[in-house]
Parts: C-alpha cells; sequence; structure tokens
C-alpha cells in the first residue's frame, strides 16, 4: 500500500511565556532570509506634545548599544552583505535586515540587540536631531508628499491620524533621551511585539536564537486605547510657490479589517490605480491636464480614506477637480463592466503573486496578518477572496461609501482661491 506524503507546514507561530509572537515562513527555494521586530505602536499612540516620538525612536535604534557603536552596527550588517532599515507609520513600527541564510545567526544577534539594548545616548539625540528636522523639510519640499501631509491633516482633524508621523519641528526641538527611553518602554510591550521570518529558514532554529532575548522583555501597564476619528469635511488651499497645483481628495474609507477590503482593493483600482483605470484615461489621456493622477486607499485599524491625488497646472485646477469628483460620482451610478472587473483582478493577483516571490513581502505579509487578524490569511485565500468579488458588490460599496461621502479637498500651490473648490464639495452629494 503506497503511504501519503506528510504535509509540511510551512508557516509556524510560537508564543513566548510574555507574549511575544514569533513567526515563520519556511521558503527552501531562497537563498535570502528577511526579518522583521514589529511593534503595535506608531504616531497613532502619541499625545500632542509627543508627537514625532515614534519616528524619532526608530532613528536612534540604529545609534548604538551596550555591545556596538553606531558605526559598528552598519560596518557589521556590511560585512555579512546585508542591509538593515526601519519605518513608522500611525500604527506600526518596523525594524527589518535581510541576508542571505548562511548569515541568518549574525542578522538575529544583530537585530536582537539594537531592539532590545539601544542606549538611547544623549549626545546621539543631538546629532540625529537635525537630521529629522531635514527629513521633515525634504517632505515639504516634495509637494506630492506633502499634499497627503496637508489633506490627512483636514481629513482626520484634531485625531492623531491627522498629524504627522516626523512630528512638528517644535516637539522634535524639545525630545531628550529620557522622554525616548519612557515612551520606547511605556509602547513596546511584549504583548505588542511580533517577530516574522520569511526564507530558507527552519521555525525550532528561529525560536532558538531569538527567545534567549526578547523572552526578558518584561509585561507593562495597559496601554491607552485608541479612538476612531470623526472624519472632517474641510476644504483648504496652502500657498506655496510651485509649478503645479497638487490636488489631494479624500472620502471615508474602510478598515484594515473589513470584510469589504477586497471589493474596495478592486473599486480603486478601476478607478484610479493603474495606466488603463479611468482617472488616469480620462484626466491625463483623454483631457491631458496631469501627468501624475491616482487614486489610493489609506487604511487603519477601524477607520480609512479611500482619496485621490493629482498634479496639475495652476488654471486647469478647479477643471481637474471636477471631473475626479464627477468619475468618484460615477462609481455608483455607473456600473463596472466585466472587462473592467477583470483586468482589475488581475492586475491585483499579479502584482501579490509577483511580491510573493520576495522574502520580504512574505516577511511583512506575515507580520501584517498577524498584528491585525490574529492569524495567518494564506495567498490562496488571499486569491480567492479577489476573485470572489462581483460587479453588483463593487456597486453597492461605490453606494456606500459615496453617497455619504463630503469630500475633504487639500490644494498645495500658487494663488488658488478655496471658495470655487470648497463649492464643489459641497455640491458633490446634493
Amino acid at each position: 500500500m503506497q503511504r501519503k506524503k506528510r504535509m509540511v507546514k510551512t508557516t509556524n507561530k510560537t508564543i513566548l511565556d510574555n507574549g511575544i509572537r514569533i513567526l515563520t515562513k519556511k521558503i527552501d527555494y531562497a537563498r535570502s532570509v528577511s526579518m522583521g521586530v514589529w511593534v503595535n505602536a506608531g504616531a497613532r499612540d502619541e499625545l500632542p506634545d509627543q508627537n514625532g516620538l515614534s519616528h524619532f525612536i526608530e532613528h536612534m535604534i540604529f545609534k548604538g548599544t551596550e555591545k556596538r557603536t553606531a558605526y559598528q552596527i552598519a560596518k557589521e550588517f556590511d560585512a555579512i552583505g546585508g542591509h538593515t532599515n526601519a519605518f513608522t507609520s500611525m500604527e506600526i513600527t518596523c525594524y527589518y535586515a535581510k541576508v542571505i541564510d548562511a548569515h541568518l545567526t549574525t542578522m538575529v544577534d544583530i537585530l536582537s540587540d539594537i531592539f532590545l539594548n539601544s542606549r538611547f545616548d544623549p549626545e546621539e539625540v543631538e546629532k540625529e536631531r537635525p537630521v529629522i528636522l531635514q527629513e521633515i523639510g525634504m517632505t515639504e519640499d516634495s509637494p506630492e508628499d506633502y499634499i497627503h501631509t496637508i489633506l490627512g491633516k483636514n481629513f482626520w482633524g484634531d485625531n492623531p491620524l491627522g498629524r504627522s508621523i516626523l512630528g512638528l519641528r517644535e516637539n522634535v526641538a524639545l525630545f531628550n533621551s529620557e522622554m525616548l527611553k519612557t515612551f520606547f518602554h511605556r509602547f513596546y510591550q511584549p504583548d505588542h511585539i511580533v517577530i516574522s521570518v520569511a526564507g530558507n529558514v527552519e521555525h525550532d532554529r528561529i525560536v532558538d536564537l531569538v527567545r534567549p532575548s526578547f523572552e526578558m522583555v518584561k509585561r507593562g501597564k495597559s496601554l491607552p486605547e485608541r479612538h476612531a476619528p470623526q472624519i472632517n469635511a474641510k476644504t483648504t488651499t496652502t500657498e506655496k510657490k510651485l509649478e503645479q497645483v497638487h490636488i489631494g481628495i479624500g472620502c471615508q474609507g474602510l478598515s484594515s479589517t473589513s470584510p469589504h477590503r477586497y471589493a474596495l482593493s478592486i473599486m480603486n483600482t478601476i478607478l484610479g490605480g493603474n495606466m488603463s483605470s479611468r482617472l488616469f484615461q480620462t484626466i491625463r489621456e483623454k483631457r491631458g491636464l496631469a501627468y501624475s493622477v491616482y487614486s489610493f486607499i489609506s487604511s487603519h485599524a477601524d477607520t480609512g480614506m479611500f482619496g485621490v491625488y493629482a498634479g496639475v497646472a495652476p488654471f486647469k485646477a478647479y477643471e481637474a477637480t471636477k471631473l475626479i469628483l464627477e468619475e468618484l460620482q460615477k462609481l455608483r451610478t455607473a456600473p463596472v463592466t466585466p472587462s473592467e472587473l477583470r483586468g482589475a483582478k488581475e492586475f491585483i493577483k499579479g502584482g501579490i503573486l509577483l511580491s510573493s516571490e520576495s522574502t520580504d513581502n512574505q516577511m511583512v505579509r506575515l507580520a501584517q496578518n498577524q498584528l491585525y487578524f490574529n492569524r495567518h490569511i494564506s495567498l490562496e485565500t488571499i486569491l480567492a477572496s479577489i476573485e470572489s468579488v462581483t460587479e453588483d458588490d463593487i456597486l453597492g460599496l461605490a453606494e456606500t461609501l459615496i453617497d455619504s461621502c463630503k469630500p475633504s479637498i487639500s490644494i498645495l500651490g500658487p494663488g488658488s482661491d478655496a471658495e470655487p473648490f470648497e463649492n464643489l464639495a459641497n455640491s458633490f452629494n446634493q
């Protein structure tokens, strides 16, 4: 009798006694290993005078431990041909690295050391402060980035989601070593930490490498709850000497965990997610109004924004804004065609499948599924969920979101009067 082959589980999870979760995905054909230490804490958890602390901490993690100076951290990663970096978002901070599998042990040792033993040395804080101030200035000098900061402030109002992740200059100027340490130890608690590893690895080996250092992290006090914001229908113009006017438009979106998130992703692709999208064809190809125009989704644990960006000549800003709002309205009045639906599905699935060949992306997916859903969601499940979306699903979602939308419009550039744009916003659903 022929024996059945034993299925090998490629995704595994271990929870340490203190609550830290360790996730691995074995990709036996890969030569690389990607590791991320994720914390469910970010700019959304900051008080007004703390705005920018999460991002400042992200920088300081690489500035020296008891064992290694900042130079030694950089040199040791360079010596194994690896790379490391970090990012801060509204809800999450991540420290990650990627090496070939032969250098796994070294990567884990360095990444564990910088995460758990950073000194937050006062001298290094002073050195890093002007770097972060330069980063704020760099964002403000990039209007396509800065318009999203302005739109977020208008859309989310006084809620932390409406603040810049980089923080305010006046806050950054006052941050010191003790403030950074206090925030770090307050929010970087075991229950909020996920370690994800993807590549040619064995789960038990990863646990053996990670456990000795990370199981020493102690639990802290309960953390404050996040509060969902009230949406603001606010129109503003920000004067800036630029060649273009940059337009940001926001409507209520969906949370990261909404059961309708797949329909929203498809709707976003059809509206402005690629070169065959309605916005690209209308605004750029047919009218020649913009080089860059796209729609986007900004989702958080309990809320979200569905928006559009365009950069146009100053004398075309009103026309472009009017056309964008008309295309938003058409989502609920003109059902998507079978061809549009099929094309959007294949576009999204293609992107997912191509990105799945990267250990970085597999590591990210592991962690995000754990942080938002507390479980692993297989690639097959995601693809099937995308495939199951119908034309009626898109139309129903569009009716729900667009019917209730009073758009927030942000304009950045030279000589723009707010009143015409306010009139467009006020008449959107009348």
